[in-house]
């Protein structure tokens, strides 16, 4: 392992040196070929630049105090690559070709794993790569599957303080049908709205609440917090499903919290705020404090403005599983 907690470059600039690829022939995924980090070839005429048809994920390999780097969750995460696949009528890696896509590029990429508290970030991407200009209505037949490998720090600022959210309630992140498909025109349409909010306010996510349902942010789930509870929005078809969010609630579970999965309201997060905490949860998030709301140009501190010691407490139980650091009951780690 190189690197430290003071050279990490910033999130996702640095791409490891190795990759990972593996394409159809008439459909059917051919192996795993490990190759330099490079250009792509790709017809101009592919289905994923016309008609979108691409997906992907995001997960990371943690160093551990004790040598090993770990995949955390890698399973899951291709099962979600997959269903993603199949909202998108795109071909269908099998499972096991991707779980080993995901071991092979760490195991090649050993070398460039940062020191704690960085990590190999990870980044399966599957594109529809059948030539055909004229198939608006027809799905790709052909796919390119790659992996990129990045070192990485933390997404967001390390400093402890809270993030600012810009709370939207009239704009959905997303279409409902696609929301809980990784895929790049879900980010794009959270952008300009994100783009706005900062320079309009500050903040560093938008809140999506169309009509006041509180849903998630651009970049992460969202969840409230206090000393004996865990809420968030109950999983449907409107956002993305976060192995993240499901690795905290879970944790939280086992440490005696309840967790109430249901729809949240604006004025219950406003509410919350005063004597409660809120956080995002994502892989690069891992778990990052909010400190300020801003709605309707009112500005509303969460809690002290900083990491509160729940969001602290599950941010540590989660690290320390994903570190090898804490006994890993769930089994959701996997040494490289």
């Amino acid at each position: 392992m190189s690197g430290s907690a003071t050279t990490a470059p910033a999130f996702g600039t640095v791409m490891a040196p190795r990759m990972i690829q593996a394409t159809t022939t008439d459909g059917v995924f051919g192996d795993v070929e490990l190759v330099e980090t490079g250009p792509l070839a790709l017809h101009p005429a592919a289905h994923a630049l016309h008609y979108g048809s691409a997906c992907f994920e995001g997960l990371k390999a943690h160093p551990g105090i004790d040598g090993k780097v770990r995949l955390f969750r890698a399973p899951r995460h291709a099962e979600r690559l997959r269903a993603s696949a199949a909202l998108l009528s795109l071909p269908v890696p099998p499972l096991e070709l991707v779980t080993r896509a995901l071991h092979d590029v760490v195991a090649a990429n050993l070398d460039v794993v940062p020191a704690v508290p960085g990590a190999l970030y990870l980044r399966p991407v599957l594109l529809g790569t059948e030539p055909n200009i004229g198939a608006a209505a027809a799905p790709s037949a052909e796919a390119l599957l790659y992996v990129l490998a990045s070192p990485v720090g933390d997404y967001f600022r390390g400093d402890g303080g809270g993030l600012t959210l810009a709370v939207e309630t009239r704009l959905p992140r997303t279409t409902p049908q696609f929301g809980q498909v990784k895929s790049g025109a879900n980010y794009a349409m959270a952008l300009g709205v994100t783009r706005r909010a900062r320079a309009e306010h500050g903040a560093d996510q938008v809140l999506f609440a169309p009509d006041g349902d509180v849903q998630e942010t651009g970049a992460a789930n969202f969840l409230l917090l206090d000393d004996r509870r865990v809420i968030t929005k109950a999983l449907d078809g409107s956002f993305l499903h976060g192995v993240t969010r499901d690795s905290v609630l879970t944790i939280a579970r086992d440490l005696g919290y309840q967790v109430d999965e249901r729809d949240i309201t604006v004025d219950e997060v406003l509410a919350w705020a005063d004597t409660g905490e809120a956080a995002l949860a994502g892989t690069a998030a891992v778990l990052a404090p909010v400190g300020h709301l801003v709605h309707e140009g009112r500005r509303v501190m969460v809690g002290d403005g900083g990491m509160g010691p729940n969001t602290a407490r599950l941010r540590d139980a989660l690290l320390a599983v994903q570190r090898g650091e804490a006994a890993d009951p769930h089994g959701w780690t996997q040494p490289v």
